[in-house]
């Protein structure tokens, strides 16, 4: 499986790049935090780490560490707007719930 961006996802990323002028790509990844467990972190990528898992979904790298693809293998992320609020939904098949805020969740 992979880790996988809509179209809306695809496109934010690269203007996000482009304004950046620099990077590779997107690192999606977990950390432990929250009332669930864990969160999940989104960060631009300019050098590549040992063990990183490359995918490549719609023109935009998506690199994942090897310890967060075991939690978000197959997830697709997309970006999402409703009214005044933006930003960036996790479709993750693997999360069995979440904490009330949508902060954390648990698998």
């Amino acid at each position: 499986m992979a880790v996988t961006l809509t179209d809306a996802a695809a496109n934010r990323v690269e203007s996000f790049l482009a304004n950046r002028g620099k990077g590779i790509g997107l690192r999606v990844g977990i950390k432990t935090t929250g009332c669930s467990g864990l969160a999940y972190v989104l960060e631009f990528v300019d050098e590549l780490a040992d063990g990183d898992e490359i995918f490549e979904s719609r023109g935009v790298k998506v690199i994942v560490d090897a310890k967060s693809l075991v939690y978000i293998d197959g997830t697709e992320l997309d970006y999402t707007k409703e009214g005044l609020n933006e930003g960036f939904k996790f479709n993750n098949p693997n999360q069995a719930d979440e904490c009330g805020c949508g902060e954390s969740f648990t698998v």
